[in-house]
């Protein structure tokens, strides 16, 4: 744990990145229900699929705020600038401390998909990771499969380092053999 943090809102040209709280809940809760069959792929694991109800959701959303303010990971938010709708999340949490390397994933939120939203997500919380928490590399860790995954990390100036097996919780929850693709950046990509 750091004593750097996220700051807990900034904007991009079409987005307002930002932590998420407990007034989220209602939306965020309904949000999760209509994204399930979308996510359930690459993303069953997801913090999104878990939830069970509105208060469930508000109580998850309060642990996330906890993270966010000691440092431990951080869930942010992408909404559209000018609609102010969910469009997608981005999760960064650390990976190793010598040398200080972060991991991030991210989702789009289904009706959104396709418009470039995650990508500028991606990019600009990348910019805050090398800025604000100090880090030497950021890596991505995605199903070999995710084609829509990949293009946003090669698109946000990731490297594919390497491709290797590995064992998933796979749609029925049960694990499955699936490749997962490696990407990396270093901070002067």
């Amino acid at each position: 744990m750091s004593d750097r943090r996220l700051p807990v809102r900034w904007e991009t040209e079409r987005l307002i990145l930002r932590s998420y709280n407990q007034d989220d809940a209602p939306w965020y809760y309904q949000m999760s229900l209509q994204n399930r069959e979308h996510l359930r792929r690459y993303e069953s694991g997801n913090v999104i699929m878990s939830l069970s109800s509105e208060q469930h959701t508000r109580e998850t959303l309060a642990e996330l705020t906890r993270y966010w303010e000691q440092g431990i990971c951080y869930f942010v938010g992408a909404f559209d600038a000018t609609t102010r709708e969910f469009v997608a999340q981005v999760y960064v949490g650390p990976f190793s401390a010598k040398p200080i390397d972060f991991i991030i994933g991210y989702v789009a939120e289904h009706s959104h998909e396709g418009y470039g939203y995650v990508s500028e997500a991606v990019a600009s919380t990348v910019e805050k990771i090398f800025s604000h928490l100090g880090a030497d590399q950021v890596r991505i860790h995605c199903n070999e499969t995710n084609v829509r995954s990949r293009k946003v990390a090669e698109r946000c100036g990731f490297q594919l380092l390497k491709v290797f097996p590995e064992e998933r919780p796979g749609p029925d929850g049960r694990l499955s053999p699936c490749n997962t693709a490696v990407y990396t950046r270093l901070p002067d990509a």
